[in-house]
């Protein structure tokens, strides 16, 4: 349910569940933080999109209720995208939610088609974040638009995350993967160390 193209130093990330929203189990989970971990050493860019309408809903249900919405899985997974030495792109193919955020938020960029929603009710659930969420997220659209979020419990539209830093381009859904390896090629195509180099200047 996860898949892996790789053409060179350009590797692409599926998750493919669009039966279940893309949601989470633990093994796609492991997945995940596995390719980011050995992408480091054998890629430069590393897109990760999903399959159908919805890029992630976030933790399997069934799952979360056995106790993945706590896993420490979260935390390594956001830890190994953020760590990945070159340039990350969520290519979001809709909308994102709940645990699903934080590889997304971990992401150096992050494009959205049009019609994408971004929620994420954890407190409504009764847990917290994952640790790193809510920084990140800060990072990113300020403190107030972030407990709008996470404490408000808003459903935030394509437009609006954009005005808000949470994305940062809209693009139609037939051009997001052209989009997203255009982007990437001018990494691709350049020295490493100076990519990497520009990577740590920004911060």
């Amino acid at each position: 349910m996860i898949e892996v193209s790789k053409n060179g130093d350009l590797w692409v990330v599926t998750i493919n569940r669009p039966d279940k929203a893309n949601s989470l189990t633990a093994d796609m989970l492991e997945q995940l933080c596995e390719i980011f971990e050995v992408a480091t050493a054998k890629a430069r860019v590393l897109i990760l999109t999903g399959t159908g309408r919805v890029f992630s809903a976030g933790a399997d249900l069934d799952e979360a209720r056995a106790g993945l919405a706590t896993s420490p899985l979260w935390e390594r997974l956001s830890g190994a995208v953020a760590g990945f030495g070159g340039l990350s792109i969520a290519a979001l193919n809709g909308t994102l939610a709940g645990g699903a955020f934080g590889m997304a938020l971990a992401c150096d960029l992050r494009i959205s088609v049009p019609n994408a929603r971004f929620f994420y009710p954890v407190m409504k659930l009764g847990f917290l974040p994952q640790p790193s969420d809510p920084e990140r997220m800060k990072a990113l659209i300020g403190p107030a638009r972030s407990k709008l979020i996470l404490m408000g419990g808003q459903k935030i539209d394509a437009q609006e995350a954009l005005a808000f830093g949470l994305v940062d381009r809209l693009v139609d859904g037939d051009a997001l993967m052209d989009t997203a390896r255009d982007i990437a090629a001018d990494t691709v195509a350049a020295k490493p160390d100076i990519a990497a180099q520009i990577k740590v200047m920004c911060g």
